[in-house]
């Protein structure tokens, strides 16, 4: 048992309340039948039936007698799993598993509890685990719609189509409010505009519950997840950190699709993985129960998320009683942990470290939800209204909403010369490698987390935006043609090149600047060809986020921001072209859900843009919120700046450890028998071969001993769980810093590395540094970070910035490890 964990009497002590939390009038009130039903059954309950209705595992880490022997309340897949395994499973097969593992939580005969589970997905722009599903644009693109009647209608779809495979619960809507473009997770929100969130927050809520006075929770419907409460987009553009608003400014930003969700009857509340003013939400009674659930009022449930709980202080995956006492009701543990967390939780309530009444109450919200839901009444999964109907995954009635949804979402940012709308009966060259790429413009979270590995044969009946633009031109006798590359026999009346980002999900999209591609400007090298060859220019940019595209924007006449538009391109190509008379189609509607930068360092949004008090000099936005043209504007862009300078300073030094470790960074040790992992920071595992131990000083900072005892090669580094873009350090002269005392030096070589997510690592040897500095005190030694350049790391994405190898015997005390950008010539040098 982990006697870091705080106590029940912990929870006693409570912090005087801030008074900027208002309590919030329902849709869905208590009903006196449930609420006797829930003090009945918890009667009859034990406490390790309980603690499984608060165990939420993942499909890949439990079987069907794990279900019947546990019977845990609910289950997931996360991003890429599915039945089975199999990434072709039917709707079928869906259903097939989620009936299995209902008739396994019912099977009272080794559990004993007839409690029915539940299953939970993220559909977050559509049903977007399975083949063949209707994808609708992410959020960001919705938000350029600011239509919340068509956010209502996009759900109603999603939640059929998510009955369809026998699931009942849905972790949506995020209602992150994006400040910072940065943020690997910003096209997850709907605008850096609280009110638009707000607006959004309850309109899906209804098109996946229902409404309490009609259709609440039917067939049909899904149980819906506002999430992640709280203060996510507020992070300084790095994901899983920290959120340090006053209190007022986290309800006046980040509360307000809570406030919206949650009183058009969301369910469930997702906690987040960041932390407020330094303390991890999964750990925060103050905000889950002081806040949430007694200020606010929710009588829902409140589920973690992935690990999250072991992510707090002197807690693991398999043992933290601190998050139940904090307010979390459901333990999702997606690993194998499960099991070990099942039975301290057990011996945790049992030796009074979590009270009884703390899992009483999180249990009864459970059942609250579930009879809320009428899973206690409703048929099996397979028996249920729309459990198999594979002609509902990607209905063509749920296509053509979702064409809706792309031409609304589009914004035009240029239009010089009214290029646009075009004439369809033209010479059409399509170019880039966005054209014919429907994982692409699908973005993460599509089929797979981060939405890669996957090629248009896996979106069946998806359209391209190219598929589109064939489409259009074809109906019209004009010829278009797909050029990746740009090349062509015969020049094109017009040329429209699809091109962006390339697909990501949270952490693995944070961006250190805005600046696009880069380093590799082979998109522009592209769109500066054409241009040079006189061919008229539409740039299709597909995005997650505002970038900074000033050449880009100089390069095209005509210049469409698409964000991420789902598995219909065919909208994309509705707008761009003229009827046969030569009339638009589709006008342009959408309009910018978040200010775009005007340089590469403006990434930091602020939805007061317009209040002189907020405004800082020379800050201004290229195109501010709500910017976007239409056909009837004949607003010319006149040439942007496309000098790129870094301020003075700009990312100068990176610290990953100074007398203490850095966050994000953190401590891992490995021999070639055993890794461990120091996940909390209070207490480092040693394996064999390398030991090192904390010297603290009276502050409470340390320096970090270590000692290679040479019997196998070992290692010590620092590293996080997402990369970190550290392109800055590219641009001027810079080393990676150690301050070092060698109290015994090194017997065999030893290596330096640096570890990037796409190139792997790359190794300098520093032994000769290191020999002459035995006893002499603290030395520093630099290495150009070219050398690792040289070698291949790629600075976008480096996931350790600090490795020390060795195969022999070496003792040093480290007080500093740091990347800095400057002038002085490196000790080490590269060949």
């Amino acid at each position: 048992m982990n006697s870091s964990c705080i106590s029940s009497k912990a929870i006693e002590k409570e912090v005087e309340s801030s008074g900027v939390w208002p309590g919030l009038v329902f849709e869905i009130q208590r009903n006196s039948v449930i609420e006797l039903q829930i003090t009945e059954l918890i009667a009859e309950m034990t406490l390790a039936q309980k603690i499984a209705q608060m165990i939420q595992p993942e499909i890949g880490a439990i079987t069907v007698e794990d279900m019947r022997e546990y019977g845990f309340g609910s289950y997931l897949n996360g991003g890429g799993s599915f039945p089975y395994g199999n990434k072709y499973a039917t709707a079928s097969d869906w259903v097939a598993l989620a009936e299995t593992m209902y008739q396994a939580s019912i099977d009272d005969s080794v559990d004993g509890s007839t409690i029915p589970t539940m299953w939970g997905t993220d559909a977050v722009h559509g049903h977007n685990n399975v083949i063949g599903a209707t994808l609708f644009p992410h959020n960001i693109g919705l938000g350029a719609s600011n239509n919340p009647e068509l956010i209502e209608h996009i759900a109603t779809i999603t939640a059929r189509e998510v009955k369809a495979t026998g699931i009942d619960w849905v972790f949506a809507p995020t209602v992150a409010v994006a400040t910072d473009a940065r943020w690997g997770r910003t096209y997850e929100s709907y605008s850096e505009d609280p009110a638009i969130v707000k607006a959004y927050a309850a309109a899906i809520v209804h098109g996946l519950q229902g409404y309490a006075n009609k259709n609440f929770l039917t067939e049909g419907r899904v149980i819906a997840t506002t999430k992640h409460f709280i203060g996510d987009g507020g992070t300084s553009g790095i994901d899983q950190g920290n959120n340090v608003d006053f209190e007022q400014q986290l309800f006046d930003i980040h509360a307000q699709g809570y406030v919206a969700g949650l009183a058009a009857g969301a369910q469930t509340v997702m906690a987040s993985f960041n932390s407020w003013q330094g303390e991890k939400i999964h750990g925060s009674h103050y905000l889950l129960t002081q806040v949430l659930k007694r200020q606010m009022g929710f009588d829902g449930v409140v589920v973690g998320d992935w690990n999250g709980h072991g992510q707090l202080l002197g807690c693991s995956n398999d043992n933290c009683s601190k998050a139940v006492n904090a307010g979390l009701d459901i333990y999702m543990v997606p690993t194998k942990d499960w099991k070990p967390l099942f039975n301290n939780l057990v011996m945790q309530v049992e030796s009074g470290e979590i009270s009884i009444e703390r899992i009483n109450d999180a249990v009864s919200r459970i059942l609250r939800v579930k009879l809320r839901a009428g899973l206690f009444e409703k048929p099996a999964p397979a028996m249920r209204k729309y459990a198999g109907k594979r002609e509902l995954i990607g209905a063509e009635s749920h296509r053509n909403l979702a064409r809706q949804a792309v031409r609304e979402s589009l914004v035009l940012l240029k239009n010089n010369g009214n290029l646009l709308p075009l004439a369809a009966n033209k010479i059409v060259m399509v170019a880039g490698d966005g054209a014919d790429n429907i994982a692409k413009q699908s973005g993460g979270w599509s089929l797979s987390w981060q939405g890669t590995g996957n090629s248009n044969a896996d979106f069946p009946q998806a359209t391209s935006i190219f598929s589109g633009i064939n489409t259009q031109v074809a109906k019209a006798g004009g010829k278009a043609f797909l050029s990746e590359s740009g090349r062509y026999a015969i020049k094109p009346d017009v040329a429209i090149v699809v091109f962006g980002e390339e697909p990501y999900a949270e952490g693995y999209g944070d961006l250190d600047n805005l600046e696009y591609q880069r380093g590799n400007k082979r998109d522009l090298a592209l769109l500066q060809r054409l241009k040079a060859a006189g061919i008229p220019l539409v740039s299709v940019f597909i995005s997650g986020r505002p970038l900074w595209v000033n050449a880009e924007l100089n390069a095209s006449d005509a210049f469409v921001a698409a964000w991420l538009p789902g598995s219909e391109g065919e909208g994309v190509a509705q707008v761009l072209f003229a009827d046969a008379a030569g009339r638009s189609q589709y006008d342009f509607t959408g309009k910018l859900p978040f200010s775009w930068p005007n340089s590469p360092l403006q990434s930091k949004l602020n939805y007061r843009l317009n209040d002189p008090k907020t405004i800082v000099k020379g800050d201004s936005a290229l195109f501010p919120l709500g910017f976007g043209l239409s056909y009837a504007d004949l607003q010319e862009l006149a040439e942007l700046d496309e000098f790129v300078k870094l301020k003075d300073g700009y990312k100068s030094r990176l610290a990953v450890f100074d007398l203490g470790i850095i966050k994000p960074w953190k401590l891992e040790l490995s021999s070639k028998s055993k890794s461990s992992s120091d996940k909390t920071q209070d207490e480092i595992r040693k394996p064999k071969a390398v030991k090192t131990k904390k010297i603290r000083f009276e502050d409470g900072q340390y320096a970090l001993s270590i000692s290679f005892n040479g019997s196998s090669k070992a290692e010590v580094s620092f590293k996080e769980l997402f990369p970190r873009d550290l392109r800055a350090f590219d641009e001027q002269p810079s080393v990676l810093s150690i301050s070092i005392n060698v109290d015994v030096i090194p017997s065999d070589n030893v290596e330096l590395s640096v570890r990037s997510d796409s190139a792997g690592k790359a190794s300098v040897d520093i032994t000769k540094q290191i020999l002459n500095l035995e006893n002499q005190g603290e030395q520093i030694v630099t290495v150009d970070l070219n050398c690792f350049k040289k070698l291949g790391v790629d600075f976008s994405d480096v996931t350790s910035p600090f490795m020390l190898s060795t195969k022999g015997e070496l003792s040093m005390m480290i007080t500093q490890i740091e990347w800095i950008s400057q002038e002085t010539i490196a000790t080490v040098q590269c060949e």
